[in-house]
């Protein structure tokens, strides 16, 4: 794949924890901000998002318009067994990757340093290459193992951002809350957003 050196790359997954409107409008507010961002799902997350959206989506699309509402041209999107995928390899410049949400078998694969699919093998890239790596985790509450592979996580340089809103800007729908989190990550990849309000902000 040839490569533009100023080209801004995302790798954005998606897994089969509960919460997929999250990668959805995370999606939707980051387009613009990349010019080409690598899109790849679980055959769980697909389950997910029919189950929880009533959005038939197959891994193998070769297009996100079905999920994302309109057709992105910045969003190319990859079947999760693609090894050969750009986002597999540490050669192909990224500025990072963000799993969104985050399942705990994905966590502990990648924490075990198993790259069985796309998702895993990208995440083990951004950890070797010393580049971003976001987990919006999505569970609760979190045994032992859990807290031990999300400290291994952290500790190797990966970014564990819980699916966790607060609500001192005072939510009034189900987006406010999703959208509380979509803000938190996009500044996490230092992506300017006006979501939601800066803390006394309005005072």
């Amino acid at each position: 794949m040839s490569g533009i050196a100023d080209e801004r790359r995302l790798v954005v997954a998606i897994t089969g924890a509960s919460g997929s409107l999250y990668a959805i409008r995370f999606l939707q507010a980051i387009a613009d901000h990349y010019d080409r961002i690598f899109l790849t799902l679980s055959e769980n997350a697909s389950a997910v998002v029919a189950s929880e959206l009533g959005i038939e989506f197959r891994t193998d699309a070769t297009d996100a318009s079905a999920l994302l509402g309109k057709h992105y041209k910045q969003v190319t999107v990859l079947p999760p067994d693609d090894l050969f995928a750009p986002p597999a390899s540490g050669s192909v410049q990224t500025d990072g990757m963000v799993i969104i949400p985050c399942s705990m078998g994905t966590v502990g694969r990648i924490a075990a340093g198993v790259s069985n699919d796309l998702i895993t093998r990208a995440a083990d890239v951004c950890l070797k290459e010393k580049r971003r790596l976001i987990l919006v985790v999505r569970e609760t509450p979190l045994n032992l193992i859990h807290l031990r592979n999300l400290t291994t996580l952290a500790e190797a340089g990966a970014t564990v951002l819980p699916a966790a809103p607060g609500f001192y800007n005072h939510p009034k729908t189900v987006e406010d809350v999703v959208k509380f989190i979509v803000a938190k990550t996009m500044e996490q990849l230092g992506l300017a957003q006006k979501i939601i309000p800066e803390w006394m902000s309005q005072e």
